[in-house]
């Protein structure tokens, strides 16, 4: 994954907010649940395991049923079990055969509903539909029961179901856990409809956009908030895989392998960051490098960005909505204005937190670890500065635009109204800039938190 050279160079430095340093440390396989959740095979394939193995334990439990039968010579019992056996096999069989057809069509449907949603909004609400639990626990429960019922019809025995002297296995219990599973599929059916239909309304996706994101930002990887004094870098690590996005760092490995090590290491890379292998991944203060194999699964890459560690990309995904949303094209204030609502929501909860540069420490105190995360200026200028350029002719915009930083203003300390003011300052000079009529500008200026109530 990496190499080394060595250099020497200054570490770079953030704004201090003055707020309390918050430390929450990311739990054990995070990284790989959220992994996990950007797949769509991983629950489907599990189901049809389990699946497979519930078969084997029913088909067992149903042998020893008319084995014990048998011994009693209960023959009158295990005639009523074969009846209800051959009735419940024609449903098995129906099952059988129409469950992948109605999986086609749920799901043809449904994938039409997100190729709609993306155009509509963005192309980044695919990954919604991807990591909907609902969207997986159906289709796991869907194949787990065309499967089952597959596996059921092996188990029934031809021509000997008219002679209970010599059966050896009645599929009692399996064809009544296929007759559950059916009106489980039911069930989830109209669940799945609905979400896929939430999944198509502006409103629902961005409460999900930004509730994510503000997840994200309250549980981002702790350490000390602060600049670090570190000197001039000694060695540096290089990216030698495949190019990607930044999606995690395993903050504790890092943490072990400095420790280990007797240096400090500095991150180069913000989580979001595209990588390209050949450049510096890591800065190492007061010492030699760590051996490749000690930083090994420390960063995690893949194709696009995720929102765990990277509380930044939910405001970028309700700032590409709001972008579609004003252009000509499109001409929808109204969902630039429900973005703006979830943008100021995000905004609110990142004013209260410290934010900037992140100090890891080990067991004793050290400092091992230095870590760059977007700063409160950062977040606001991803926040407004695309939208204000686009919003100046569209006075419902501007007006909630407006009420959000007044709103963030009565929310922020001192030290971090400027980059506010400096964005409310800039709205007012487009406005006065391109409309001309001074009522029109009075208008657009009046701050009001739906645009036009």
């Amino acid at each position: 994954m990496t190499g080394t050279y060595g250099t020497s160079g200054k570490s770079g430095t953030t704004d201090r907010t003055g707020l309390t340093p918050r430390v929450s440390q990311p739990r054990a396989l995070a990284s790989l649940r959220e992994r996990l959740r950007d797949t769509f095979w991983f629950a489907p394939t599990v189901g049809l395991a389990c699946a497979f193995a519930l078969w084997w334990v029913l088909s067992e439990v149903d042998t020893k049923i008319v084995t014990y039968l048998k011994e009693e010579e209960a023959y009158e019992e295990l005639g009523d079990l074969l009846s209800f056996a051959e009735d419940a096999r024609l449903i098995v069989t129906t099952i059988s055969a129409a469950m992948m057809t109605f999986i086609g069509v749920v799901f043809s449907i449904s994938l039409v509903a997100v190729q709609m949603a993306s155009g509509q909004l963005t192309p980044r609400v695919v990954r919604i539909f991807v990591r909907s639990r609902i969207s997986k626990l159906t289709l796991t429960v869907f194949l787990a029961t065309f499967a089952f019922s597959l596996l059921v019809l092996t188990s029934y025995e031809g021509g000997a179901a008219a002679n209970p002297r010599r059966i050896t296995s009645v599929p009692v219990l399996q064809s009544m856990l296929t007759l559950g599973m059916v009106g489980l599929s039911l069930l989830l059916f109209i669940a799945f409809v609905s979400s896929t239909l939430r999944l198509m309304q502006v409103g629902p996706v961005l409460d999900r956009i930004t509730g994510e994101a503000v997840r994200a930002l309250e549980h981002q990887p702790g350490g000390e908030h602060g600049e670090a004094l570190l000197g001039p870098a000694t060695a540096w690590v290089v990216y030698r895989e495949r190019a990607g996005v930044v999606r995690d760092v395993n903050v504790a490995r890092l943490v072990r392998a400095a420790r280990r090590h007797g240096v400090v290491l500095r991150l180069i890379p913000r989580t979001g960051d595209f990588l390209v292998p050949g450049t510096p991944l890591l800065a190492v203060h007061g010492g030699a490098a760590p051996p490749s194999r000690a930083l090994r699964h420390t960063v995690g890459v893949g194709v696009e960005r995720t929102v765990h560690q990277d509380p930044a990309f939910g405001l970028r995904q309700l700032s590409d909505i709001a972008l579609r949303a004003l252009s000509p094209s499109v001409n929808d204030p109204t969902t630039a204005v429900q973005c703006l609502d979830r943008i100021v929501q995000f905004l609110s909860v990142a004013v209260r937190l410290p934010l900037g540069q992140l100090h890891h420490r080990d067991r004793r105190g050290a400092v091992r670890l230095v870590q760059e995360v977007p700063g409160w200026p950062d977040l606001v200028d991803l926040a407004f500065e695309e939208i204000r350029g686009h919003a100046a002719g569209s006075p419902q915009v501007t007006r909630r635009m407006l009420a959000g930083l007044d709103d963030l203003l009565l929310l922020a300390a001192e030290e971090r109204r400027k980059p506010l003011l400096r964005h409310r300052a800039l709205l007012v000079g487009a406005v006065e800039r391109t409309v001309p009529e001074a009522a029109g500008r009075a208008f657009a200026l009046d701050p009001d938190r739906q645009g036009i109530g």
